[in-house]
């Protein structure tokens, strides 16, 4: 069984819950969020062990306030559920562009000091996805037409938080958060990029700006 059969079945299997617990909406979703920010938080800790207590405050505050987001979008803010699903299909659209479009394409390294596996290409590709895709569900669903322009942008955030992590990966000397997800690593290694994405979207709503 190749690898990108057992990451892609891994992946799929994951996107169906978290859409699963966001229709279903209540205590299915609160407890999946929660679940996902114990596993982000206890990652983190394995990764800054012994980086000091900065470290370890900074790791509660980046496991609660995503969560926090995702159940305030997704019971408070207008249209909550496509919302919610914009922010899903925005962080995994650029994961999976800046993945195939990365492997066909790349040739510069983004951040080689960083992650080596990285391109400029990937960059674009998941921008590119993310425009499409989460551009078309906020048409589809109609969405704030903002989303339009904020798709590309949040996607660059997503990758952006990719990165941070690995930065933290490269310095603790670890090659995956966790080992819990076949062909993926930890947790922390998939929903890095949905971190900033959920807190700007809530941001972005609580400012009326879409």
């Amino acid at each position: 069984m190749s690898e990108l059969f057992v990451r892609s079945l891994a992946a799929v299997a994951m996107m169906l819950v978290a859409v699963a617990a966001a229709v279903v909406g209540g205590y299915s979703f609160a407890i999946l969020v929660a679940a996902a920010a114990t596993a982000i938080f206890y990652e983190w800790t394995r990764i800054a062990r012994g980086w000091g207590l900065a470290w370890q405050v900074a790791g509660f505050v980046y496991a609660l306030v995503p969560a926090l987001a995702l159940l305030w979008v997704r019971d408070r803010a207008d249209h909550g559920l496509a919302l919610l699903l914009w922010i899903f299909i925005v962080t995994w659209a650029t994961d999976v562009g800046a993945y195939f479009v990365g492997r066909a394409f790349g040739r510069t390294k983004l951040a080689p000091s960083i992650s080596p596996g990285k391109t400029v290409a990937g960059l674009y590709g998941g921008m590119a996805a993310a425009t499409i895709l989460a551009g078309g569900w906020a048409l589809v669903t109609k969405l704030d037409v903002t989303l339009l322009v904020l798709a590309p942008l949040f996607a660059l955030a997503a990758q952006g938080g990719d990165l941070f992590e690995s930065w933290m990966k490269r310095r603790a000397g670890v090659k995956d958060s966790g080992d819990w997800l076949p062909g993926h690593g930890g947790l922390l290694d998939r929903l890095d990029g949905l971190v900033p994405v959920a807190i700007l979207t809530a941001l972005v709503q609580l400012a009326g700006l879409a």
